[in-house]
């Protein structure tokens, strides 16, 4: 996991410098400044494949690639290749493919992923489907300047936009989509009683995507984040069975119910579990910091984002690598709002919408908390072959209005490897579970009048700010990014009234 910054074309080496030294946390292990005809590119490295070899900017053929991410399959993309490798890194096979077939060789890409390849001609970006990792970008005299985070562009002295996923970019065409999951927009709509073997095709290939995400150098140590939870409980059992021992971590106030779950979770998979708790002075005065790394004023996300930063400060001093639970209320629709939802067209296009959404939400939340202790978050639920099986069983299977638990079908498919408190537990946001809500809603009360609220709260024209809470973290925000950011490059957790979607 990485971070980069360029400029294409331009010899611009003072902003790229100072750009790099803003995200330098996003790889802490080694950086790199390459100047060239190609323009001036900066990488900061955390070393998690081919920790000797796999340095970047890496060059080859005249051509030049700056890469965050990892492609989980790159050992079987080999295989396409007729030629003699100079390292085991997945940067390298992205820069060999491209060169021998073209921008369309990504679509066999399985992994998170932004990358940028140079020749002194052309540049070619690209994102994720998903946007897992992040990419953004700016323009300044005919200059085209990308990075991995919004604050490595903050002097550029334009405005600074998000690069959109699924989405790869060229100099000489422009704009190219070459993936999107509402393509799955006619949801599956058999009603049938739920096949055993179905369930098992799912159960497999989630077992699969978390197997790939074990990979890594043999020095690299890799842990879970276990709130205690369904979905992180499910990542840790698989993880637990290939990985022993298997380093679990959970943090949240002192009455959290996240802390007395996570360990009952733990004894029960035979984890090495660390714990931290924090309180109001605790969150009071990493917020500042946290919407900084963050780069939102969303009060749903920052309030997610806040034990996520604790989590990640916990975790970094043990790992290098984090396996999270991110992804499955998305694709299996485990929100309980859904569960006023008894149309199975609505439910099922609910979830494309939460799925498109995750860039600017949960994922933007996992990518920034981590990157912040140089620590790689992967997400197992959101492994594209996943996504799709998931999309593609009966809508039916997952509506939960109140005749069943909510992710019935997630449940079902690995009741033989939990723990029955676990498997029972009803859905909670991390913010709750970890005890942050509260706390944060009693602070903001004693620093915004309704006064200020009123007359504040419509900002950037057409954006209104949707309480207290989110017009003090709007302040925060400013004093951070000015005016350079586009309130509508900052992703808004979705708000979603019974009315709307009922």
């Amino acid at each position: 996991m990485c971070g980069f910054i360029g400029c294409f074309p331009g010899q611009d080496l003072t902003r790229v410098s100072k750009g790099l030294s803003r995200i330098i946390h996003r790889g802490p292990d080694e950086n790199n400044i390459i100047e060239s005809e190609m323009g001036i590119y900066g990488h900061c490295r955390l070393a998690i494949l081919d920790v000797d070899s796999g340095i970047q900017p890496m060059e080859l053929n005249d051509h030049l690639i700056v890469f965050n991410g990892e492609i989980y399959n790159h050992q079987k993309l080999r295989s396409l290749l007729n030629e003699d490798l100079n390292s085991n890194s997945d940067a390298e096979i992205i820069l060999r493919l491209y060169l021998n077939f073209g921008p369309e060789i990504i679509n066999k890409f399985n992994g998170m992923f932004s990358f940028a390849i140079i020749n002194k001609d052309t540049l070619f970006l690209a994102r994720d489907p998903i946007g897992i990792k992040p990419l953004y970008y700016s323009k300044n005299d005919g200059i085209i300047y990308f990075a991995s985070e919004i604050k490595a562009l903050s002097d550029i002295g334009t405005k600074i936009f998000e690069f959109p996923c699924g989405n790869y970019w060229h100099s000489e065409y422009g704009f190219k989509e070459y993936a999107n999951f509402s393509n799955l927009k006619n949801p599956n709509l058999r009603n049938i009683p739920i096949i055993k073997e179905d369930l098992s095709i799912l159960k497999e290939a989630i077992i699969k995507s978390v197997k790939f995400r074990l990979i890594s150098d043999e020095n690299v140590p890799i842990g879970v984040a276990l709130s205690g939870g369904l979905d992180s409980s499910i990542i840790a059992a698989i993880a637990r069975k290939e990985k022993y021992p298997l380093n679990t971590f959970t943090v949240g106030t002192s009455e959290s119910e996240d802390l007395e779950l996570s360990k009952i979770a733990s004894d029960y998979l035979n984890t090495e579990h660390h714990i931290y708790t924090y309180d109001h002075k605790d969150i009071q005065e990493v917020l500042p910091s946290v919407i900084k790394q963050l780069e939102s004023f969303d009060a749903a996300l920052i309030r997610s984002a806040i034990p996520n930063y604790f989590l990640s400060k916990l975790a970094s001093k043990h790992v290098k690598v984090l396996l999270t639970g991110e992804g499955a209320d998305e694709i299996f629709g485990g929100y309980e709002y859904l569960s006023e939802v008894n149309d199975p067209f609505k439910f099922h296009d609910e979830l494309l919408n939460l799925i498109s959404n995750l860039h600017n939400t949960n994922l933007q939340r996992t990518d920034r908390m981590t990157m912040a202790f140089g620590l790689e978050a992967r997400v197992p639920f959101l492994d594209k072959n996943v996504i799709e099986i998931a999309l593609k069983l009966p809508v039916r299977w997952k509506l939960h209005n109140k005749k069943r638990v909510e992710k019935y079908i997630l449940r079902k498919a690995f009741e033989d490897m939990l723990h029955p408190d676990i498997l029972l537990r009803p859905k909670e946001k991390f913010s709750h579970g970890a005890g942050s809500k509260d706390i944060l809603a009693d602070y903001v009360e004693n620093e915004i009048s309704d006064n200020e609220f009123k007359y504040e709260k419509k900002v950037d024209g057409n954006i209104t700010l949707r309480s207290k809470e989110e017009l003090l973290y709007y302040r925060i925000f400013k004093d951070n990014f000015g005016d350079l950011v586009s309130s509508q490059t900052v992703g808004r957790t979705r708000s979603i009234t019974r009315d709307e979607i009922s």
